[in-house]
């Protein structure tokens, strides 16, 4: 509510509107402290599924909401964690002097609590949901400084382009519903692998719906070819680089695939696909970079080579290595964004 009331105030004091910024990571901060605690009690092997709430539409169908806390979840949560809040400060003083203070910071808060909610889902339907709003806040916040035409365009670009992976995302999901009747993890992978080891589903189908889940984290995770929207996307605050193309948003396409790869490992040939993808990334992304003159492109590609690595590594089957690499070129990009953005600085 305060936040709100500064939004209506554009002519606030400036020391008034910069306290915005403590709320912001104040509440992250103590988002931090649950992801560690949960964490902890990780290490005991005990994974953590909480039911929340059900909609029942009739006695066939109905979706559960609530929330799924395993290794996974815990890794993704603390990495979320704890480059938002460096982010934020660093934001704080970067942004003092935008007229956009506040706004960025109530786009930057909505934009973590999206991401925290994705990789909480129990449920298909729960990282579709947020999955949309990550996709939402990533279009608010490349589009910042929307009275510059070439902002503008990108932002739009990046919606659009990311609309044909929630596309695909969608068809997989109703896919897989389709043949097994749930969206729940916890059930979907058992109830997938018995049918096909036991031939009790067409096998081209389950391919193709794991192809249009694939599709969705292609596209979020800027992949060859749905790559074309992430060098245009550096058109934002340096900040919203740091925090949405070098450490989270682009990882929740590795996320999606890590979290459904016990799906994709009784299909070889969606395996060979994502290393296929995988291996061409690397390539093209570095290819690219090399030829870029401008810093904050050459990283976006850079980004881009980096999570075709992952890909490949979640191709292979090679999940700790995969989730080894996110870790560490996500606190590595997000400190070369955030250098990249005090040189610009320093030249103007």
């Amino acid at each position: 509510l305060i936040g709100f009331g500064f939004l209506l105030i554009p002519t606030a004091a400036k020391n008034i509107r910069r306290m915005w910024a403590f709320p912001s990571v104040l509440m992250l901060s103590i988002a931090m402290a649950f992801s560690a605690n949960l964490s902890i009690r990780q290490i005991n092997g005990n994974f953590i599924y909480q039911y929340l709430w059900s909609w029942t539409v009739n006695n066939d169908f109905s979706l559960e909401f609530g929330h799924l806390i395993d290794p996974l979840t815990s890794i993704m949560s603390i990495l979320i964690t704890t480059v938002g809040i460096m982010v934020l400060i660093y934001s704080d003083n970067y942004m003092s002097h935008d007229q956009g203070y506040l706004r960025f910071f109530a786009y930057m808060s909505f934009f973590n609590t999206s991401m925290l909610g994705l990789v909480t889902s129990s449920n298909l339907i729960q990282i579709y949901i947020f999955w949309e709003l990550v996709g939402m806040c990533s279009y608010l916040l490349i589009g910042f400084w929307f009275t510059r035409p070439i902002a503008a365009n990108a932002c739009q670009k990046a919606f659009v382009t990311n609309r044909i992976g929630d596309l695909g995302l969608l068809l997989g999901i109703l896919g897989l519903y389709w043949i097994t009747g749930s969206l729940e993890f916890r059930d979907l992978f058992e109830i997938v692998n018995n049918l096909v080891h036991n031939n009790g589903v067409d096998s081209l189908f389950a391919t193709l719906c794991a192809s249009f889940l694939f599709v969705g984290a292609v596209a979020k995770s800027a992949q060859f070819p749905l790559h074309i929207w992430l060098p245009d996307a550096m058109e934002g605050p340096t900040p919203i680089s740091a925090l949405i193309h070098a450490a989270t948003m682009v990882a929740a396409g590795i996320f999606l695939v890590a979290r459904l790869l016990p799906l994709f490992v009784v299909m070889p040939s969606i395996m060979n696909l994502v290393s296929l993808i995988g291996v061409i990334t690397v390539l093209l992304g570095a290819t690219l970079a090399l030829a870029q003159r401008d810093i904050k492109k050459s990283l976006a590609y850079s980004t881009m080579s980096q999570l075709g690595y992952i890909m490949l590594a979640l191709g292979i089957g090679s999940y700790r290595t995969a989730l080894f690499h996110l870790i560490t070129h996500a606190y590595s990009k997000a400190l070369l964004f955030l250098g990249s953005g005090s040189i610009i600085h320093s030249m103007e």
